[in-house]
């Protein structure tokens, strides 16, 4: 590649924010559930590095043809991959294209193609754009990115932010309108999480490592046809919490036990669940949604005996 960044190249990363910043010198866009990408393309070079710099150009094979059809032909750009599955931005469908079967990929591409959200340009032609303000980047950033790549929507003040802090949106990127790119350092930009709240049944839970101790509780939420289903946990407990919840818990275990799906992080031991009576409700934070789940483990905020079961349904993760 003759372009004047080449692989591998950071991207600039966001410090944690707690709220929308004020100030005229803020712009917002909204932040994305997929793989941050930096794409190469040379002519008919497209290279697509994840933020760790490894090559992924054989798990997206649809997105390359994307950065194709773009009318720019030697461009360095920084975006989002994402998988939206009925209307909904679905990270666990996008994590399975990350498979060594190349005929694996091939089927997801087409069942479940992947889309390229771009936000910032840090190349074009033989000129390096870091140096450049944001607003300067944004503007070149329009003038080359059109279908199929999708450019990131903005807004220059925090109310029409706002929008992006409800509903199954994930939350706001901020980025400073002056501000240069600087790659791997968490300068100028800012993102703030959706957190959001939800009251839960507690469906079952998972010893912990010691012995006399509970890892995680497991998380329930009534359908529209009054199916209990799983969407999540809490774990995260002290080691007093460990050992207290064990006694707290043991007038309501069923006796049911079962494992949880495969996975290549966690042991056998590490799967196995013990069922509740499905009589126990407590109120949960938490941030990222796949599709109907909690992604990341939920916080236990505090138990909810004022609260029926029956009334927590899985509208909430929409609200």
């Amino acid at each position: 590649m003759s372009l004047p960044l080449k692989p591998p190249v950071q991207p600039q990363l966001a410090r944690p924010a707690k709220e929308l910043p004020a100030g005229a010198e803020w712009r917002f866009e909204p932040k994305w559930d997929g793989y941050r990408t930096i794409v190469f393309r040379d002519g008919h070079d497209v290279r697509l590095q994840s933020r760790n710099g490894k090559p992924m150009n054989r798990y997206f094979p649809e997105v390359v043809d994307q950065v194709l059809a773009l009318p720019g032909e030697r461009l360095v750009l920084d975006g989002e991959m994402i998988v939206v599955v009925d209307g909904i931005q679905d990270f666990d469908v996008l994590s399975q294209r990350i498979h060594p079967a190349s005929s694996r990929v091939e089927k997801l591409a087409v069942e479940t193609p992947a889309v390229l959200v771009a936000f910032d340009l840090l190349a074009e032609d033989d000129e390096t754009l870091l140096d450049l303000p944001y607003l300067e980047r944004r503007e070149r950033l329009r003038a080359v990115v059109e279908d199929p790549v999708q450019l990131t929507p903005m807004a220059d003040e925090a109310e029409g932010a706002a929008a992006w802090l409800t509903g199954r949106s994930e939350g706001v990127i901020a980025k400073q309108a002056d501000a240069p790119y600087r790659p791997g350092e968490r300068t100028g930009m800012l993102k703030i999480k959706r957190v959001r709240t939800a009251d839960v049944v507690v469906k079952a839970f998972r010893f912990g490592k010691e012995e006399g101790t509970v890892g995680s509780l497991i998380l329930g939420l009534y359908d529209d046809g009054g199916n209990l289903r799983e969407v999540g946990h809490t774990s995260g407990f002290t080691a007093k919490q460990k050992r207290e919840l064990l006694a707290f818990l043991e007038p309501y275990r069923t006796g049911e036990r079962g494992e949880g799906e495969p996975s290549r992080w966690k042991s056998w031991e590490d799967l196995v669940w013990e069922g509740l009576r499905p009589d126990l409700v407590c109120e949960i934070s938490f941030d990222h949604i796949t599709g109907d789940r909690i992604r990341h483990g939920a916080r236990l905020l505090r138990w909810r005996d004022d609260k029926r079961p029956e009334e927590c349904t899985m509208e909430q993760l929409t609200n």
